[in-house]
């Protein structure tokens, strides 16, 4: 075959492929969630899914994969076909967990997924039990320095957010903890409750729930910025520890090699549904703060995904978080 028959050949089989991806998306397309349902993540899935299945002119459904920390819904998707039939809700547990895994992850957070939109932050709350003998930042920090290497606070499993915000919130105090992963956060939050841990640094909507029921105490937003759920809790860095910015966001990814114009849609789609009428107030269900217009590009979302590897990549080694 000529060179001419080639070159030929090649563009009649890429016009099915440019084709499909202009018509994209033909059939619904599935949300993986690295999380059991019910809890703040998948609510927020859920409504965002919601909201972008008009703009794509499918429905978005969500496909709940929990186990490993989040890394096995990460897995689900960097594995599938790059069509953009499989998307990802991702969050610091799928894109900083791995790095809990040493030379053994089971995906690479950074280049097996092309980012599509950051949606959201939510912010990360230090709780402790009622009866722990400190009722703020400076009090805990003194007391924690007190007590090294007795405290000892849970969380929904290694490498989850809750566990990963302890770990800096550990590295910028300077005294040790003793970390107690539990299965889920409900397990974690009611011993926090009967007093059989210390403390939790907890997602905001689930650490609301207990602050206003007087079953903990609120000591500090671990988060850079004051929640509107919580607005008269001061952040770590308005009590001393500025290099505590611990919270985890949501944001929607594909798999590597997925086309362009399929990911330039589902970004039209995501920021079709961040700009609709009503959703902040649906969003304080789940204490989560859509992210400015700015910040919604694949290309923003490509280089703050990398600064948090980075960041919580830090925080791990620094705070003795030693790869399994």
């Amino acid at each position: 075959m000529t060179w001419s028959k080639w070159l030929l050949a090649a563009v009649l089989l890429g016009q099915p492929l440019a084709a499909s991806a202009q018509d994209y998306p033909t059939r619904p397309v599935s949300m993986v969630v690295a999380a059991a349902a019910g809890g703040p993540i998948d609510v927020f899935a859920r409504i965002m899914a919601e909201r972008m299945s008009p703009a794509l002119g499918q429905r978005m459904i969500i496909e709940n994969v929990g186990g490993g920390g989040g890394t096995l819904g990460g897995q689900r998707v960097a594995r599938a076909e790059p069509d953009g039939y499989t998307t990802l809700l991702g969050t610091i547990a799928t894109h900083a967990n791995p790095q809990l895994y040493g030379s053994k992850p089971l995906y690479d957070p950074i280049n097996d997924f092309v980012p599509v939109a950051l949606m959201a932050e939510i912010p990360l709350i230090l709780i402790a039990r009622k009866d722990l003998p400190a009722n703020n930042l400076e009090e805990f920090i003194a007391y924690a320095k007190a007590n090294d290497g007795l405290l000892n606070y849970g969380s929904a499993g290694v490498g989850s957010s809750a566990h990963l915000g302890c770990v800096m919130l550990e590295q910028a105090i300077g005294a040790k903890f003793q970390h107690v992963p539990y299965r889920g956060t409900g397990p974690a939050m009611q011993d926090l409750i009967a007093g059989r841990i210390d403390f939790l640094c907890d997602i905001a909507v689930t650490a609301v729930q207990a602050i206003n029921n007087g079953n903990v105490k609120a000591l500090a937003n671990l988060s850079t910025t004051r929640s509107s759920v919580l607005p008269d809790l001061p952040t770590a860095a308005e009590r001393g520890l500025p290099t505590v910015a611990a919270y985890t966001w949501a944001a929607l990814f594909v798999p590597k090699n997925t086309p362009e114009a399929v990911v330039t849609k589902l970004n039209s789609a995501a920021v079709a549904a961040m700009e609709g009428k009503g959703l902040r107030e649906q969003l304080d269900s789940v204490a989560a703060t859509l992210v400015a217009p700015e910040r919604r590009t694949p290309a923003y979302a490509a280089t703050f995904v990398k600064s948090e590897w980075d960041k919580w990549g830090a925080a791990i080694k620094a705070g003795g978080a030693i790869p399994q």
